[in-house]
């Protein structure tokens, strides 16, 4: 599975390791991202889903079908 976030989209990004003698070598910036089980009260089930913390803190804010139905409308998540 990639390292993506199913609710806001965030993906690994590219950059550079910049050395003392200013050599540039290609490294990546990985999501900070957690698998994460929620109670649907909707569907009354629960769905894993792979997250960023900051989608975990919006999830807090929000609740979990507010989050769940704009990623859908995104297409982050089918």
């Amino acid at each position: 599975m990639s390292r993506i976030c199913q609710l806001t989209g965030k993906s690994v990004m590219v950059g550079n390791n910049v050395s003392h003698s200013n050599r540039k070598t290609k490294r990546r910036f990985l999501p900070n991202l957690l698998t994460k089980k929620f109670y649907v009260p909707e569907e009354d089930n629960y769905i894993t889903l792979k997250v960023s913390a900051a989608a975990l803190r919006t999830v807090n804010k929000k609740g979990i079908s507010a989050c769940l139905k704009d990623a859908r409308a995104k297409g982050f998540l089918k």
